[in-house]
């Protein structure tokens, strides 16, 4: 989807768990739901990391100990929202250049006995030539929902813990 003058794709999924315990599940457990097929590293993924921290790093860490950066993080304000720069150019290669980063935003809202989860992946305009590519990768049915999906079972199922 397109809004305003910048490329952006918006997902929402509620899950059937408090608001501390989705935003925990989403930024602390993401090795635990993120699709195996999706990792850049030579072996599958062994975690996905995000660290809880403004500059922190948002990387995977494959099987083999091999570390591939996805980007960093802008915002961590829990249980509410983090916001995080995506790094991965339309080759799925890491730029470190934050000029040609887009931003991710997950908001984490509660609802009674569940919680709305909102992600925006958006100024996919700033990866040049292959922002639309990328746009139409993670608006696929591979792309976030497939992720939040499977997050859902994991967030819902921890609440039955």
């Amino acid at each position: 989807m397109t809004q305003g003058t910048g490329l952006s794709v918006v997902k929402t999924i509620t899950v059937r768990a408090t608001q501390e315990r989705a935003f925990t599940v989403f930024a602390t457990r993401m090795g635990t739901w993120w699709p195996a097929d999706h990792h850049l590293g030579e072996t599958d993924f062994a975690d996905v990391v995000i660290e809880p921290r403004v500059g922190g790093r948002w990387f995977e860490r494959g099987q083999d100990g091999v570390e591939c950066d996805w980007g960093r993080v802008l915002a961590y304000d829990p249980y509410d929202r983090f916001l995080l720069a995506w790094h991965l150019q339309g080759d799925w290669n890491y730029d470190p250049d934050s000029a040609r980063a887009s931003e991710i935003e997950v908001r984490f809202i509660p609802e009674g006995a569940t919680t709305r989860v909102e992600l925006e992946h958006r100024e996919l305009e700033r990866h040049g030539e292959s922002g639309e590519e990328i746009l139409a990768s993670v608006s696929s049915d591979n792309g976030w929902m497939l992720g939040l999906r499977a997050y859902a079972a994991v967030a819902s199922d921890a609440v039955e813990d």
